[in-house]
């Protein structure tokens, strides 16, 4: 069947639905990633957009449950240029097709990627309808995508109630999980951590009463300004003055508890090669990234903090260290999942700022 994506702009992509024919409304984003497909699918941090894959093959080496990131793929769409249909990998449990079928997510193949990234690039990311059949209406298209707002997306990808991983003969961490990836917990767990993993609305009061020895903050999906109940749990987190190491979303929600701004990118960061420079070494990581929302540099308060980390291609903030000596963030993911181990180092700091050795 002929599928269409059409952006609030009036631009009209037409490709072939692989998927499920479920025609939904959502903000469209692309991801520059070669490999990864199966943990960006599941990542909790595509929740309530569609993908797009400048690759031009996926499908490739299937879906091995063991690599995804959560029980469940959170996008609400993908667009490849092809959907590879014939697995070929030691480990595969299956097609990708089929197991995009199978959770009800729409797949428009045959669309020339690139050229619709560069329109995403050059206009910015924009939200746009996935719909099918031989003909569209656009004029009732674009009514129904100029409608759509933004939901506020954490509550839907937040765990239900609290759990715990790892035996935890080292440090006992709480894990706020505003959409948390599974490689963050297990690269604790790796350390020697005992994990207890929060709901994201979680009371301050309950978390500090756990008698751990460090608080991680998790990734997640959407604006951080909609989380105006988080920041203010945030705030007495801080004010504790508990070890506390935040990534992505966390790191975000971190800096507007402190008093500083956040602002969203024109077309936001989203793959596995994406260039940090550490301002205190001159060190450069390569990075995954997963983000459309950033840190205000300007905003941040010299007195308070400063900035760590800078995005060597437009220059944006990519993490903050507070001078209070026990609250580091990063806006990268050095879980790396998918993603180069350039930045798996930090969980090591946060370790040392628990008081661990390694």
């Amino acid at each position: 069947m002929k599928a269409w994506l059409i952006l609030e702009d009036g631009k009209v992509y037409q490709g072939e639905s692989v998927g499920a024919e479920r025609k939904t409304v959502c903000e469209i984003v692309f991801n520059t990633s070669m490999t990864g497909y199966r943990e960006l699918l599941t990542d909790p941090s595509y929740a309530g957009q569609g993908v797009v894959m400048t690759y031009p093959i996926i499908g490739n080496y299937g879906v091995c449950m063991e690599d995804t990131e959560s029980d469940r793929p959170w996008l609400e769409a993908y667009i490849v240029r092809e959907l590879n249909r014939m697995d070929s990998n030691f480990r595969s449990e299956g097609s990708l097709r089929s197991y995009l079928i199978k959770n009800n997510i729409p797949v428009v193949q045959g669309v020339d990627t690139r050229a619709l990234t560069k329109h995403l690039r050059e206009s910015g990311t924009m939200r746009g309808m996935i719909t099918f059949g031989e003909s569209m209406d656009i004029d009732e298209c674009l009514k129904e995508i100029k409608a759509y707002t933004l939901p506020e997306v954490v509550p839907t990808v937040t765990c239900s109630e609290k759990y715990v991983v790892g035996e935890g003969n080292k440090f006992n961490v709480a894990l706020l999980d505003f959409g948390t990836k599974r490689n963050i917990v297990r690269s604790l767990v790796n350390l020697g951590c005992r994990v207890t993993v929060y709901p994201a609305f979680t009371p301050a009061e309950e978390i500090l009463a756990g008698g751990h020895d460090g608080i991680m903050l998790s990734n997640g999906p959407g604006d951080p300004k909609q989380c105006g109940a988080i920041v203010q749990e945030v705030k007495k987190l801080i004010a504790a003055k508990m070890p506390i190491f935040a990534i992505c979303l966390g790191h975000q929600l971190v800096a507007l508890a402190s008093g500083f701004d956040t602002y969203k990118l024109k077309y936001g960061h989203r793959g596995a090669n994406h260039p940090v420079k550490e301002l205190k070494t001159g060190h450069v990581y390569i990075t995954s990234q997963n983000h459309g929302y950033v840190v205000d540099d300007k905003t941040i308060d010299p007195a308070i903090a400063e900035m760590s980390y800078v995005n060597v291609n437009d220059g944006s903030c990519e993490g903050v260290r507070y001078k209070n000596g026990h609250v580091f963030t990063v806006q990268f993911h050095p879980e790396a999942c998918a993603g180069p181990q350039d930045a798996a180092p930090l969980f090591n700091q946060f370790f040392a700022m628990m008081g661990g050795k390694n």
